[in-house]
């Protein structure tokens, strides 16, 4: 068995999921491997340290297991951003566009005080969608952004790029080529 040192190499990639020509990085075997998910966690909030944070933000799904793994180290309070409907009482939402079609992310209306510094999480940054939808909940709940952190960038699909255009700090532990 090879020697796993990086947090990439605990991510496989499965062919044609869920569609045909998709490669699909499959950050599950990253969280099933103790040592690999700690690497994980820890290199997320690496570049946060010493920065005041009040709030971890996951969005849904993978984020949520990233965000409160974070939220407990830090000893801080977790947020979920999740989709349309899920979220019992008083919410705000966001509409954004997918590859096709469209998609809304909601926020308890009482999830952020203003002021509060909030870091995003979230396994996958592909074409930011997800991510500037949470990003604009949060912010008009007046949170401030400390950073957003994933494991997996896929540069081609300029996620990086949007965020970083929304004027936020990115961190990522890997990239993959292609879609």
């Amino acid at each position: 068995m090879p020697v796993l040192r990086t947090v990439k190499d605990y991510i496989r990639t499965i062919v044609d999921f869920p569609h045909e020509g998709i490669l699909f990085r499959d950050v599950t075997t990253l969280f099933a491997d103790p040592r690999g998910f700690r690497m994980a966690i820890d290199q997320m909030l690496h570049p946060y340290a010493g920065e005041r944070i009040d709030k971890v933000v996951g969005l849904e799904a993978r984020g949520f297991i990233l965000g409160g793994a974070i939220a407990h180290q830090l000893a801080l309070g977790f947020v979920p951003i999740r989709k349309k409907g899920k979220l019992p009482g008083a919410v705000i939402s966001e509409e954004y566009q997918l590859e096709y079609g469209e998609a809304v992310v909601e926020i308890h209306d009482d999830a952020i005080q203003p002021g509060e510094k909030v870091l995003v999480v979230d396994d996958l940054l592909a074409t930011g969608g997800t991510a500037e939808a949470g990003i604009k909940l949060i912010e008009r709940l007046g949170g401030e952004i400390v950073g957003c952190a994933f494991i997996v960038d896929l540069p081609e699909l300029g996620g990086r790029q949007k965020l970083e255009a929304m004027g936020m700090d990115v961190h990522v532990l890997c990239e993959f080529e292609g879609a």
